[in-house]
């Protein structure tokens, strides 16, 4: 597997704006009902996106916040990046904006695949998390047009103690309106995001293992995932280590292994800062002012964080570092340093013996 993403990210994700109307627990971008004044303009917009698709190619370019659907520039913003020919894909909050007509002309533009964020596998458990009243059967029927339409959809998961029983059940509700991809993100104490919604090293471990079961299950119909959680791609490659030892038909390769913050991902926040995701919000330069191609290849801080073998502890020497690597954002949350080793991956590799 080539994980080699110096070059290039596959996925680029622009915060086009922090305005939102919705008020959930966890919310990274900390959002507030009106848009600040600095984000960037449609001129600017338009030429990071030139910018990218330029330098790294068709990838994938995802419009997110905030709620992208507070700007009114938003389909003229689609078209150009669709005209571009970058894989167009938005995560739109589940409030009265996101409409059937809405999701049409988004499709109707050039929208790809739509993400919407599924928190819980009942209204209760998932509205309580988000903090409004009605996201859920919202967030039900954006998925429902979604199916009609022939879009893509993709479900986002934010888990934390409110709902690591229930991700059977969520992975069923996401095959019954035909997503293409769960996306799984264990929590960062960010923005809104506190340490005490962090579950514990063994949960993250059981979440790795129950994500490892879907996803070698024939019946689930979709990929699997996850953001700021690399070491279910460590669990992955361990039960493709065993079933080859026990001479089974090797699995199949896994897209985003390896994929980590400034490894294949770059994030732009909604003033231009350059960062490695947005759960890593360390800025490295601003498109305003930087070349978003230079900082993502030639900044010390994306450079470093292509270099897991450097990381401190046991994350630097590990067997799978190359394709995990740990949550380097989770990491710079709990310990100020996104080169330390994962506080919240049990596994523990072979020390290296010095020669």
């Amino acid at each position: 597997m080539n994980n080699d993403f110096a070059n290039a990210p596959i996925i680029a994700i622009w915060e086009t704006t922090r305005a939102c109307d919705l008020v959930c627990q966890h919310c990274r971008a900390e959002a507030t009902p009106q848009a600040d004044c600095g984000e960037l303009t449609t001129a600017e917009a338009r030429t990071l996106m030139d910018r990218i698709r330029a330098e790294f190619g068709p990838i994938l370019f995802v419009l997110t916040g905030g709620d992208p659907l507070k700007r009114s520039d938003l389909l003229e913003l689609v078209r150009h990046g669709a005209n571009l020919g970058l894989g167009m894909a938005i995560t739109p909050s589940a409030t009265p904006l996101l409409t059937r007509e809405a999701i049409i002309a988004l499709h109707e533009a050039g929208i790809k695949r739509i993400a919407v964020s599924l928190d819980g596998s009942d209204k209760a458990t998932h509205d309580r998390f988000r903090g409004v009243e009605g996201t859920w059967e919202r967030t039900l029927a954006a998925l429902e047009v979604a199916k009609e339409r022939g879009l893509d959809s993709q479900i986002n998961t934010s888990v934390a103690h409110h709902n690591t029983d229930q991700l059977a059940d969520i992975a069923k509700l996401g095959a019954w309106y035909g997503i293409s991809q769960w996306s799984v993100f264990l929590m960062v104490p960010t923005g809104r995001a506190g340490a005490d919604q962090i579950i514990s090293a063994a949960d993250h471990e059981r979440v790795y293992q129950r994500l490892a079961d879907l996803a070698a299950d024939p019946e689930t119909p979709f990929a699997i995932k996850t953001t700021a959680g690399q070491p279910f791609y460590r669990v992955r490659a361990q039960r493709a280590r065993r079933a080859a030892t026990a001479g089974q038909p090797p699995a199949a390769a896994v897209r985003f292994a390896g994929v980590n913050d400034g490894n294949g991902f770059v994030f732009i926040s909604h003033t231009g800062e350059i960062c490695p995701s947005g759960f890593l919000a360390l800025p490295a330069g601003n498109v305003r002012e930087h070349d978003i191609a230079t900082v993502y290849r030639e900044h010390e801080l994306f450079t470093r964080l292509r270099q897991p073998d450097t990381f401190a502890g046991k994350c630097g020497y590990c067997e799978f570092n190359r394709i995990c690597g740990g949550s380097r954002s989770r990491t710079w949350a709990l310990t100020g340093n996104p080169f330390a080793s994962d506080p919240t991956c049990v596994y523990n590799p072979k020390v290296p013996v010095s020669t």
